[in-house]
């Protein structure tokens, strides 16, 4: 089944990384020329892609998210992988991986992506049943990061069994863990973020080598968990340059 963009930032994402085919675009039919849109038409016509014009009412019907900046394109649905396939696929380097466990927000998903692309994640794994799925508003907000950063849909427990047997740390993102600067977050990790509220489940903690935190002030318990998850990419990044000096 293809997939559904909305708006003019994923829709240019997805022609310029060139990753999955683009199969119509519908453009409001009183759009003003504009360098985005422009890039976005142009292409369009150099790879033969049907482009129609028509009123915004009808863009507004087909829209599934609240926000399609008068565009919108059918396209192939982004690739999903296997643990075992992306585990051979960083074979002889040492890989970061985040595991989402059941965030129901889409905008915390697309911002968790787009996060990911920036710091270099290896793959992002989301449950197969529960939890936001890569909706428009996820692929939006992610600004072409599901373009380029490999997915794996698949039970977190059966994904973490086989990050665990080939070796990799695994890292629960909870309160009361130890501080990120304190703990050593460098080469091959897995960090698993919880859900919204509730945070890491009982049984997902109990497969994690340890618990990280990031300390706060201000009377505050926690951040979003897009927020925090970016944050410890960062802290991640940082303690791999310092490594290599």
């Amino acid at each position: 089944m293809d997939n559904q963009l909305e708006g003019k930032n994923p829709i240019y994402e997805c022609l310029t990384r060139n990753k999955r085919a683009v199969h119509h675009v519908w453009v409001d039919e009183r759009a003003k020329p504009e360098r985005r849109l422009d890039a976005i038409l142009g292409i369009a016509r150099k790879r033969g892609i049907p482009v129609e014009a028509v009123p915004r009412q009808s863009l507004d019907k087909r829209a599934e998210g609240r926000v399609h900046n008068g565009i919108i394109a059918r396209v192939e649905p982004p690739r999903t992988w296997k643990t075992t396939d992306l585990l051979e696929s960083v074979a002889g380097r040492d890989p970061f991986f985040v595991l989402c466990d059941e965030l129901a927000y889409e905008h915390n998903l697309g911002a968790i992506l787009r996060s990911a692309l920036g710091f270099g994640v290896d793959g992002l794994f989301l449950p197969t049943r529960r939890g936001a799925d890569l909706s428009p508003v996820v692929q939006r907000v992610a600004m072409g990061a599901v373009e380029d950063v490999p997915i794996v849909r698949e039970s977190p427990y059966a994904a973490l069994k086989l990050i665990k047997k080939a070796g990799i740390p695994i890292w629960g993102a909870d309160m009361g863990g130890k501080p990120a600067d304190a703990v050593d977050l460098s080469g091959p990790i897995a960090l698993v973020m919880g859900a919204e509220g509730r945070g890491l489940s009982d049984g997902i903690k109990e497969r994690c080598d340890g618990i990280v935190s990031i300390p706060l002030d201000g009377g505050l318990e926690s951040l979003n968990v897009s927020v925090a998850a970016a944050l410890l990419m960062y802290e991640k990044r940082r303690q791999d340059r310092a490594r290599r000096g």
